[in-house]
């Protein structure tokens, strides 16, 4: 079995990567593999609800960024960790838009799969971007692994985040979690919906 992590930082060994990293040594130790992909720091689109990957679904329809190829991962993995730096109080903008056009454009290889968010930061605001990386989770029926605190870890300058003693302690407890739950369902997605949808919105 194996787990997709997301660095989703601009600095591909900041905090974020340490916090994953620490991750991926805890699961390597219960035997599940990891892959950490960066998102890199170049230009990333944002969805413009064009819908074309309704029509074709499995990859967004811009296919100029890394969007598709980390999406394509995900096809051949069976759990999801989102890391990220906090900027004023949110996730980093870049890994919210490519979280929202694979989920929208390849929601069949998300669906159904564990998941888990990791927030980094300096001081404050680590639990108002947690909550918004795990909300797309929930829409997806992604089972969100827990640990023993929400998983944000702290430190500023990079490498930091390895002083932060229960930062990482939680980091290994997320992967032990994960680990139990992969190994618990075979790593089988957990089942979708029993019946139809039936979206509403409130305008009559």
């Amino acid at each position: 079995m194996k787990v997709l992590m997301i660095n989703g930082s601009p600095r591909q060994k900041g905090n974020t990567a340490v916090a994953l990293a620490e991750i991926a040594r805890q699961l390597e130790s219960e035997g599940i593999d990891s892959e950490i992909v960066w998102i890199g720091n170049k230009p990333l689109r944002g969805c413009i609800a064009c819908n074309t990957c309704k029509q074709n679904p499995g990859a967004c329809v811009f296919d100029d960024d890394v969007c598709n190829r980390i999406s394509e991962k995900m096809n051949g993995a069976d759990a999801l960790v989102v890391g990220s730096p906090v900027y004023y109080g949110q996730p980093n903008g870049a890994v919210l838009a490519i979280v929202q056009r694979m989920l929208y454009s390849n929601g069949a290889a998300f669906s159904g799969k564990p998941a888990a968010a990791v927030a980094v930061c300096r001081r404050g605001g680590a639990d108002c971007a947690f909550q918004t990386l795990n909300l797309p989770f929930q829409m997806m029926n992604m089972p969100v692994v827990t640990s023993q605190y929400w998983n944000i870890v702290y430190g500023r300058e990079p490498g930091q985040a390895a002083l932060d003693s229960e930062g990482m302690q939680t980091m290994r407890t997320l992967a032990r979690n994960m680990a139990a739950l992969l190994k618990a369902t075979g790593g089988k997605p957990a089942p979708g919906r029993e019946e139809p949808w039936a979206p509403m919105h409130f305008i009559r």
